[in-house]
């Protein structure tokens, strides 16, 4: 009797949310335009305040606000909202001019077009142990994994650095945005780091837990935040945490992605 009426609650769920109106998600993956150099790869600087990449920013700035999102969200950390309220209300002129971060140069930049009061912070840190990774690989004498580390990072470093040299600002948001892109984001996390450690010592899953819980946090703020009022949005994150989002978004009926490629077209 039970299953039955577990069957039946499960069917009348599912009936009810193929109903529901589908939030459109314009989910933005990126490198980070500033390159405060934290990240495990060294990447080289985008020129991101050359007179071409500040056009191409406002082309495409123009054509999100023609997709019309109701709601800007970003890297910003959530507890923190105050702070991005603050900055958002700061001469935009000025703030285009000396802040190379994508949070300016499109987010902020996108949300002023569209009259939006603010944007809105779903960061939440967390710390990223990588060191604790290392030591962990060093301890289990992982000499194959350390080296596929190596190799996987290196690799990653020099085509972001040769797509640099040769790509526009769009067409390398273009390229952190496919599917490629987004399972080499993925890759590392299950091919190195959940390996990372002896049998009994779980440094590697540890890491790879935390990452996809920081992930999950975020997008449980996407979801709180995302009001009934709000048709569309746009997430702006660094594509490490696209990969992860656009997975879950793809589990929820309640949204629907929006390529950002048909966008920018």
């Amino acid at each position: 009797m039970q299953k039955i009426i577990l069957l039946l609650a499960l069917l009348t769920f599912n009936l009810s949310s193929s109903q529901i109106k589908k939030k459109q998600v314009l989910l933005i993956g990126t490198f980070h335009y500033a390159n405060p150099g934290l990240d495990v790869a060294q990447l080289n600087s985008f020129s991101i305040m050359s007179e071409k990449s500040q056009k191409e920013l406002e082309i495409m700035s123009d054509k999100i606000k023609k997709f019309g999102p109701d709601k800007i969200f970003v890297e910003w950390e959530f507890s923190k909202q105050t702070d991005l309220d603050k900055f958002y209300n700061k001469n935009t002129d000025s703030l285009f001019k000396n802040n190379k971060s994508e949070i300016t140069q499109l987010a902020l930049r996108t949300a002023k077009k569209l009259n939006h009061k603010k944007l809105y912070g779903m960061n939440l840190y967390t710390p990223f142990r990588y060191d604790s990774l290392m030591m962990a690989m060093e301890k289990a004498n992982q000499k194959d994994l350390i080296q596929r580390n190596k190799v996987v990072t290196e690799n990653f470093e020099k085509q972001h650095n040769e797509k640099i040299r040769k790509s526009s600002l769009q067409e390398m948001m273009l390229y952190y945005n496919t599917k490629q892109s987004e399972n080499e984001n993925i890759q590392w996390y299950l091919e190195v780091a959940n390996r990372g450690g002896n049998p009994d010592d779980f440094t590697g899953a540890s890491l790879v837990a935390n990452w996809y819980k920081r992930n999950l946090y975020m997008y449980s703020l996407i979801q709180k935040l995302t009001e009934s009022t709000d048709n569309k949005i746009m997430i702006l994150v660094g594509a490490g945490h696209a990969a992860l989002i656009r997975e879950f978004i793809s589990h929820d009926p309640t949204f629907e992605l929006v390529d950002l490629a048909t966008v920018l077209k």
